[in-house]
């Protein structure tokens, strides 16, 4: 593959989603010139061209691609039957197809995620490594992010396009921890806890309102262990990868420094927030971490936000007063 590198141009989709938010900012910053793709949210970023369009459409591509050296492809739709395949499938390939024929493209950054390696669904008794095979766990989002991948891995093979893939973590910003673990609304991401709620203590917290802190343990009471990332963490990856002559033709895991486990970050936030933590058990999680030797020695990546860090920025945003931004899907 072609070492070539040198993007100046950057053409961005998903521009509006939670990631696309905070790299937008960051690459005019670097002096990268950004268009980005505008679908159904207003995109509000100084320096930025705005392209208006849609993924599914097959003349996008020679449009937004015009000019550019470089692609970050965020966008996608999620738990969507009726529209995942158009959107995430075709509207991938209708991309990599067009920077295969042009040769000016010299980076095309793919935005995967974890989801293709099954994480809690299956069992993973040692971290996940970028050499694990493709396992996704049920669902049209996880089923579509193996799909692109297996496609960037044939543009790379039989083209020599040069891609990279950055398979995120579950990304957290402004108090998406806390909304995931405590039990009054608004809920982020699974377990859904009044699913689990079986006792009459647990059922009580939901039947009065009252709120808690939760802590997911396994049968027999063992605490359960994940990997999720922060959002500037998320964009640091994308940054160290974009321009980077090392970071082509690989995937990388990004994600936070370390795996938290449900007792610790329950203790915590409970302590910070004055609420009792509850526990719920859940027979069919699995625990799961990331290795991130790959992208730490290839790209220089050096993750800063653990799950301490990621509570203490939840409560400082909820103490502000900060308005989360809108969930278009929940984890």
């Amino acid at each position: 593959m072609s070492k070539k590198i040198g993007v100046k141009n950057v053409f961005v989709t998903g521009g509006s989603g939670k990631i696309g938010r905070a790299l937008l900012p960051e690459l005019v910053a670097a002096g990268y010139k950004v268009r980005a793709l505008q679908f159904d949210e207003a995109i509000e970023c100084d320096g930025v061209e705005l392209l208006d369009g849609d993924l599914r459409d097959p003349k996008l591509a020679a449009k937004a691609l015009k000019g550019m050296d470089g692609v970050i492809h965020l966008g996608n739709c999620k738990e969507n039957r009726d529209q995942f395949m158009d959107t995430n499938i075709k509207g991938t390939f209708y991309l990599l197809d067009e920077a295969m024929r042009r040769p000016h493209i010299r980076q095309f950054i793919q935005a995967g995620s974890d989801a293709r390696a099954g994480i809690f669904y299956h069992p993973r008794p040692y971290p996940i490594a970028e050499d694990f095979p493709h396992a996704a766990y049920p669902g049209y989002y996880a089923f579509s992010k193996v799909l692109e991948e297996v496609m960037c891995e044939q543009y790379r093979i039989q083209y020599g396009t040069p891609i990279t893939v950055l398979r995120f973590s579950w990304v957290h910003e402004d108090d998406d921890f806390l909304c995931h673990v405590t039990l009054r609304e608004p809920n982020f991401g699974v377990p859904v806890w009044k699913e689990l709620a079986r006792t009459p203590q647990q059922k009580k917290f939901f039947k009065n309102g009252l709120d808690g802190v939760a802590c997911l343990v396994h049968p027999g009471g063992r605490p359960g262990v994940r990997h999720i990332v922060g959002i500037k963490d998320a964009v640091q990856g994308i940054m160290l990868s974009l321009n980077n002559p090392a970071a082509l033709g690989h995937a990388f895991a990004i994600t936070g420094p370390s795996a938290f486990s449900y007792d610790v970050a329950a203790k915590y936030l409970a302590k910070k927030l004055g609420l009792p933590v509850v526990e719920f058990e859940c027979d069919d999680f699995h625990d799961f971490s990331h290795t991130i030797a790959k992208p730490r020695s290839i790209l220089g990546y050096d993750p800063q936000y653990d799950i301490f860090k990621i509570i203490d920025e939840g409560v400082a945003f909820r103490k502000a007063g900060g308005k989360r931004h809108p969930i278009k899907y929940i984890g």
